[in-house]
């Protein structure tokens, strides 16, 4: 006799509960907390549930309660730890179970239900068919169930719902939904010996038995000279390869296997790669980076540690020994990125070390491949993953013992996710990953987050600074080059200040390297019509259309709207359109001008969005096949290359006058982290940073390599205006359709947040682009002591934003809340 069991369940759907189902008997044994199950929710749809809990308490109220109708998994996909990691993600970040969910979790292992519709075979063919709805049953009768998208496809991308309605109306059709597995494992045929010829008189008997037929001979020799009589014993060879090699064609192998002398067998191979077979090499530490290692090891290991270590300063080298200890102890390592393309050169160098050990998880990687990492790392075998190499979707991956987790570049907004929720900063969540686990937890930087240092300062995590470049190589001599003064003096060479282009013709007549940073993608940020002033603007967003010249078109890069290049202009006619201001795409082509010899090159979201795009241009800069690499943020995080010698900053001024209180922190990182791709190897670098306020006190500062001069000036402003990290914020996010309608709900929130947290309220404001995709946002800004009851103010927040929600003149809206943005 059983016992009554029920189950609470996470459902991949933005939903603040969990929800809970009854577990049939014959289920009770084999369900277990982590594994996947089918249940349906609703009418009609059906998930896969991830199960939370287990327990026999029958909740209140559960009149009618379902049952689990399929178990997915024999073992479970996620641990408790990770439960608990989820748990944190959703107080904290203030989202759903299920956002957690489906950000944790690889897409091919969230299951959903698809309407199916298929033909009604005892329905009566009529005469009063329309002709939509003829050719809806020609086409179900010919490709039997099909989804509602396919459907459409067939009708010429016509909305099928008004016929398919009027076909269940009459009975011809069928609508079921089903639940289909994406993920398929991948395999290869291989080529066995059967089981009747194992031994040496029965492989003697059928080669005599093969004598007339030479074909096939032939084949089984030299199937036999591949596998058994190789000196490596193998035992099958793969059916493809066996055929290529031997030049023998399929009907040969099939009449061997009639004849029972070999067999053939699916096997999965897998898509990972563990094809590395190269000498690893570890090198030894130097003084400098031998001391710092020995104060992480010494250090609190209930405390994060931050390795503060100026660029090119050898921080990867003491990240590989902390690896190397915890392999040795036969744990996992997880290493974050802030940005997939730092993944290139990162694993090259991981791989180096330890060979297969060290492997990749990222969004660029197709459904499948996560799904194998994913159970790689969660399953130990001989061929599962020791380091994970990943950016932020990392952090949920199933780690069964983690001993150390590295955040690189723990300073970079890559780390946080924006949208859409959870709005979760991964380096916030390795700390707290780290903890769960045990594991030690060390964030590296040349230039620290000021929350990080902060941190650090006041004892919640350690410090340890590396102050010395390797080799002892100096840091790059810094040069302000003054736009205003080039122009007046009539010096510039397109955007290029007499300084830079100085400096890049000597680099080339050298054979060196150069990198050119300009935040900013396309040809021009705009156009502009020079007779009445007139700018396109994006339809949907509030937004200006960036050129791109290669694609002679108008791109909003929030959106992706599209526009023709216009000839005139649409106000008032006039062909005076110019562009304005200037993009990577036309740094590259004023650069093929002045320097016509040179090889160049563009780093931007444009040039690298093919999987291995990013990994195509490092190996071409990194092997000398480009002189000169542009690009935007890309090439300022962590990149290490032999050969650059010059690094030119060409639009300071657009970094220092960002309104947001962060951009001189902002400024710091970003100039001081591409002045960090010069001269890392055996020479003195050289940048050149192009202004129009070359006084400014960030450029003296990093000019100096003063980062604590500008923390603490930093540090008086953001305490005197409440700032982090002196002050928590939560970002109040209300988006609607309709403005009238927005600005009446952001009213209603903000003075709700003002009865409750009085005066630290800043809004509701529009923000700097105040529609995207045709939504209107507005924004409420809460600033909270650190020392606050933080949990239970969030909650008063998430209660607030469900009671605006719920009035009758809010339908369509949206809020969220965005927990410590950047």
């Amino acid at each position: 006799m059983y016992n009554e069991l029920y189950a609470d369940v996470i459902l991949p759907l933005p939903l603040r509960d969990r929800f809970t189902y009854r577990v049939p008997p014959a289920f009770q044994a084999s369900i277990k907390t982590g594994i996947r199950v089918i249940v349906q929710f609703g009418a009609r749809k059906y998930f896969s549930a991830l199960v939370y809990r287990l327990h026999d308490v029958l909740p209140a109220g559960s009149f009618g309660m379902k049952d689990i109708d399929a178990i997915l998994d024999h073992e479970p996909v996620v641990h408790p730890a990770q439960i608990i990691l989820w748990e944190w993600v959703v107080d904290y970040y203030c989202c759903t179970w299920g956002e957690v969910y489906k950000a944790a979790l690889p897409s091919a292992l969230k299951l959903e239900s698809q309407t199916k519709v298929g033909f009604n075979p005892n329905f009566t063919l009529p005469v009063d068919l329309s002709a939509d709805e003829e050719n809806l049953i020609e086409a179900l009768q010919e490709h039997g169930q099909i989804n509602i998208r396919e459907i459409n496809r067939l009708m010429g991308k016509k909305p099928a719902y008004a016929t398919l309605k009027i076909l269940l109306e009459k009975n011809a059709i069928l609508i079921e939904e089903k639940v289909e597995e994406s993920y398929r494992p991948k395999t290869a045929t291989f080529v066995f010996l059967h089981a009747d010829r194992l031994t040496e008189p029965q492989i003697a008997d059928a080669l005599e038995s093969l004598q007339k037929a030479k074909k096939q001979l032939a084949l089984f020799e030299f199937f036999l000279s591949e596998t058994i009589y190789n000196p490596e014993k193998k035992t099958n060879i793969g059916k493809k390869q066996l055929l290529q090699k031997s030049n023998a064609q399929e009907g040969a192998l099939r009449s061997l296997i009639t004849r029972q002398i070999l067999r053939v067998e699916e096997i999965e191979i897998g898509r990972l790669d563990f094809s590395y077979d190269q000498e690893k090499m570890i090198f030894e530490l130097n003084e400098a980076q031998q001391k710092a290692f020995d104060q992480i090891k010494l250090a609190d290991q209930s405390k994060p540690v931050l390795l503060h270590g100026i660029t090119s300063s050898g921080k990867t080298e003491i990240y590989i020994k902390l690896i190397e200890e915890q392999l040795s102890l036969g744990k996992q390592v997880l290493y974050l990125a802030p940005e997939i393309g730092l993944t290139a050169q990162l694993i090259n160098r991981l791989k180096r070390a330890f060979g297969d050990k060290a492997g990749i998880y990222h969004s660029k990687f197709n459904d499948a491949e996560r799904v194998e990492t994913w159970f790689n790392v969660l399953k130990e075998s001989e061929k599962s993953y020791q380091i994970v190499l990943g950016a932020r979707s990392a952090a949920f991956l199933p780690f069964r013992s983690l001993g150390l987790i590295i955040v690189d570049e723990e300073h970079e907004s890559g780390f946080k996710q924006f949208d859409p929720a959870p709005r979760y900063n991964a380096r916030d969540v390795a700390v707290v990953l780290g903890q769960i686990h045990h594991a030690r937890v060390v964030l590296g930087t040349a230039t620290p987050s000021f929350e990080s240092y902060f941190n650090a300062l006041t004892g919640k995590y350690s410090l340890v600074e590396l102050n010395e470049r390797y080799q002892n190589i100096r840091l790059p001599e810094m040069v302000i080059a003054d736009i205003r003064e080039a122009t007046r003096r009539k010096r510039m060479k397109s955007m290029l200040t007499p300084e830079l282009y100085d400096e890049i013709g000597r680099a080339l007549g050298q054979n060196e390297q150069v990198i050119l940073f300009q935040n900013r993608r396309g040809f021009a940020p705009y156009i502009q019509c020079t007779s009445c002033g007139w700018i396109p603007k994006c339809k949907h967003c509030d937004v200006s259309l960036t050129y791109h010249k290669h694609l002679s078109a108008l791109i909003c890069h929030y959106c992706g709207h599209t526009e023709t290049l216009p000839v005139l202009c649409r106000e008032c006619g006039s062909d005076n359109i110019r562009t304005k201001g200037f993009g990577t795409e036309k740094i590259e082509e004023e650069l093929s001008l002045l320097f016509p010899d040179a090889k160049i090159a563009r780093m931007d979201l444009d040039t690298t969005r093919a999987k291995r795009g990013f990994e195509r241009l490092i190996y071409q800069f990194e092997n000398g096949q480009i002189d000169i690499l542009v690009g935007t943020q890309m090439v300022t995080k962590g990149l290490d290359f032999d050969n650059v010698s010059v690094v030119g900053i060409l639009d300071a001024d657009q970094l220092l006058n960002y309104p947001d209180f962060r951009s001189f922190e902002r400024s710091f990182q970003l100039i001081a982290q591409v002045s960090g791709r010069a001269g890392r190897k055996n020479r003195q670098g050289k940048v050149i940073i192009q202004t129009t306020q070359p006084k400014h006190q960030v450029l003296a500062d990093v000019t100096q390599n003063n980062f604590i001069q500008l923390f603490n000036s930093q540090m008086k402003e953001r305490k005197l205006f409440r700032y982090p990290p002196s002050y928590r914020l939560i970002r109040v996010v209300l988006k609607h359709k309709d403005r009238e309608r927005l600005d009446q709900a952001a009213n209603l929130m903000a003075s709700a947040m003002r009865k409750l947290f009085k005066e630290n309220i800043l809004g509701p404001e529009y923000p700097l682009i105040s529609r995207i995709q045709n939504w209107y946002q507005k924004e409420v800004w809460i600033k909270l002591e650190r020392n606050s009851r933080l949990a239970s103010h969030k909650r008063q927040i998430m209660e607030a934003t469900m009671q605006i929600k719920s009035l009758p003149n809010c339908s369509g809206l949206i809020i969220y809340a965005d927990v410590d943005p950047l």
